[in-house]
């Protein structure tokens, strides 16, 4: 900012109509800062394959590959936000005719604007590398599940013989409905219809979240029917069985409250790596603008 002055008049501010922000550093110290977190990336990448293999005990744990590669991913945002907005400081021009205070904050603010520009970029590039990767999963898993259900479905609705039962999702009460009093009889003369009324009285206790004591004792029916266990021993198998279904849902519970909890982690170590990586790149922006100016003050001072 310059002052006019002229005589008998009081000193009157100019406003510059230059802006204050240089696209050109940004831009140069963005583009760094995205090859550097590419080639990081990738780095780290070959890294963690490293960490990991099919063959059993020579794997590191996932804690320990979910950790090195958090671990990973703040240095590679700290390391490309600060060499971004080192590269930017020392690209700017000098402000002339402007306040110390002024400069270290269009310092930062271009290191910030640098940070913000590397950052939206890669979010957007893995957005959609993710993006792609996800539908072509999603794809997938929709023909499976489409497949799947065609074939559940026809498996529901049809009995041992071939005829159909109807609405599959009714297929369970009906079965309670008709069932015979002579469990022997039908699971010898009809093991396919025994085991597909099993099948569905398992489903509808998934469902449902457990099975009542009748099906229990059904099933330990067909059981003893089928294997010439005592009644005793197939109650006990059938309680064996479904203590198995219970122990794997478990299982599958805690498999997915385990990647809640990882998720929930990776996305505030993400939010903090990412609040801490702003903060380095206006530093580092704020460092090579200073070192920037005393440069060139020493070689105006030199030819002086």
């Amino acid at each position: 900012m310059a002052f006019a002055h002229s005589s008998g008049t009081s000193a009157m501010p100019v406003e510059s109509s230059k802006s204050g922000i240089s696209w050109g550093p940004i831009i140069g110290g963005a583009a760094a800062a995205i090859g550097v977190t590419l080639i990081l990336v990738m780095f780290g990448s070959g890294l963690g394959l490293t960490m990991v293999s099919p063959w059993s005990g020579q794997s590191n744990s996932a804690a320990t590959v979910g950790i090195s590669a958090a671990i990973w991913l703040v240095v590679v945002q700290w390391l490309s936000a600060a060499l971004g907005g080192y590269i930017t400081g020392r690209l700017r021009t000098k402000w002339a005719a402007v306040h110390t205070d002024e400069v270290f904050f269009r310092d930062t603010a271009h290191g910030f604007v640098t940070w913000a520009v590397a950052t939206l970029i890669v979010a957007g590039f893995l957005t959609s590398s993710l993006s792609s990767l996800a539908g072509a999963g999603a794809s997938a898993v929709g023909s499976v599940a489409q497949t799947a259900g065609i074939a559940g479905t026809a498996a529901a609705a049809s009995s041992g013989d071939g005829s159909s039962t109807g609405n599959p999702a009714t297929s369970y009460f009906t079965d309670a409905l008709l069932r015979p009093q002579q469990i022997s009889a039908r699971a010898e003369s009809d093991n396919g219809a025994a085991t597909a009324e099993i099948t569905r009285i398992l489903a509808n206790g998934a469902v449902a979240g457990g099975i009542p004591e009748d099906d229990k004792a059904y099933m330990a029916g067909i059981v003893a029917a089928r294997t010439g266990l005592s009644p005793e021993e197939s109650r006990a198998r059938v309680d064996t069985v479904l203590k198995r279904i219970e122990d794997a849902k478990v299982a599958a519970q805690k498999a997915a409250d385990d990647a809640r909890k990882a998720a929930a982690t990776t996305a505030l170590v993400g939010s903090l790596s990412l609040l801490v990586g702003a903060f380095v790149s206006c530093a580092a922006a704020a460092l090579g603008g200073r070192q920037r100016d005393e440069d060139e003050d020493l070689i105006v001072t030199s030819r002086v």
